[in-house]
């Protein structure tokens, strides 16, 4: 078992301003995994509610009875199946000196965000669980983690067929099972062939009129699938920055598979061979390499961003907070050099540096305020 040491921190963090804290993310990512490591590094007492086991739900058909003798820390794992609980978790947190937290786990839904924001606003801070990344796995196993994705059982899979097998099986069940369970109605072939359809526009912009015509559907449909598939955390819509800078501006977002393991599935990626020459290589690490970035600076879906002018200048990752901005550029090369696309971007988006994270080992400067970054060396080189 892997210790999860970025989102333990996170967890320490969120905890010392909230009594409540919700960890989001889609199944088998490792939720229950990491809230057990959270409680066993605690002194006081835990008690843990599986919402999918019957005896657990027995016990809490009355929540307000059930959870306000408890002390320490309270685990109320798959959350969304039992939104009723969340009227009763207002009134406990409001209790002054509260003697619990409460981790909450669940599958993001549209349902189960609409419910926590509207009992719990400013009493819940909330953190999505990502997959694996370097930090747990180590910058040796990179280019394993890229072939198979972050889901626990499918890095740690005794071999590439069978780490395949385990992603397909995942695929099945999340659009036959999880998904219903989270409230979706659109039928499990048609948010299939969205989701393939998708991986094949990985890394590029996102039109719904051509994709609905593509997908063969609505676009009021083909806006449900994405809106859907964002909100279970399996996609990630990037949107475009846009400010006066004199110049047009893309407004288009862009759509990746968070999972690199799952883009491979859907895209028939077996082998690291499979892989290196297939045509969506260079898009596969483009999102890979944002996933890690994102997963290392810890940054917030609204902080995150991609900027392109329509004279070609681009950056695919901005991640904006305040008055800070930090930008990046992808390049799956070993040896990246500087293009006019960078230094317009330098400029127009007034970056103190832009980092060109590339697939060899070193770190070096390039140009004034653009330098090379090795994808190896994201946690040791570019600052939190």
């Amino acid at each position: 078992m892997l210790e999860r040491r970025g989102p333990l921190r996170g967890l320490d963090a969120a905890f010392a301003g909230f009594s409540a804290v919700a960890i989001l993310g889609p199944r088998q990512i490792g939720k229950t995994t990491l809230a057990r490591q959270f409680a066993e590094r605690l002194p006081g007492p835990v008690t843990r509610f599986d919402l999918e086991d019957a005896r657990h739900v027995a016990r809490l058909e009355d929540p307000l009875g059930a959870l306000e003798p408890l002390r320490g820390l309270v685990v109320l794992d798959e959350i969304q199946r039992r939104p009723e609980i969340f009227p009763a978790l207002r009134v406990l947190l409001d209790r002054p000196d509260n003697p619990a937290r409460f981790l909450i786990l669940g599958s993001a839904s549209p349902e189960l965000l609409r419910q926590s924001s509207e009992t719990l606003a400013g009493r819940i801070a909330y953190r999505e669980l990502g997959g694996l990344d370097v930090e747990d796995t180590g910058s040796e196993a990179l280019f394993v983690r890229w072939l198979r994705g972050g889901f626990p059982r499918s890095f740690l899979a005794p071999n590439d067929a069978r780490s395949f097998a385990w992603r397909r099986e995942f695929v099945r069940t999340f659009l036959e099972r999880d998904l219903p369970q989270l409230g979706v109605r659109l039928p499990a072939p048609t948010l299939g062939r969205f989701w393939g359809m998708a991986a094949h526009l990985h890394g590029q912009l996102w039109n719904h009129a051509e994709m609905a015509r593509a997908f063969g559907g609505s676009a009021k449909v083909a806006r449900s699938c994405l809106d859907l598939l964002e909100a279970a955390l399996v996609l990630r819509v990037l949107r475009p920055w846009s400010e006066n800078l004199g110049k047009r501006q893309v407004k288009t977002p862009r759509v990746y598979l968070r999972d690199s393991g799952l883009l491979h599935y859907l895209l028939d990626i077996r082998t690291p061979e499979d892989l290196d020459t297939h045509p969506k290589v260079g898009a596969s690490f483009e999102g890979f390499a944002i996933q890690e970035l994102i997963a290392h600076l810890d940054a917030h879906p609204e902080e995150c961003y991609f900027w392109r002018a329509h004279t070609g200048a681009e950056v695919d990752l901005l991640i904006v907070r305040g008055r800070e901005r930090r930008a990046f550029e992808i390049k799956r090369t070993s040896a990246p050099r500087t293009t006019r696309s960078m230094h317009t971007a330098v400029e127009d988006l007034r970056l103190d540096c832009l980092d060109v994270i590339h697939g060899g080992h070193d770190t070096y400067p390039l140009r004034d305020r653009i330098r090379a970054v090795s994808v190896f060396r994201i946690r040791e080189d570019v600052p939190a």
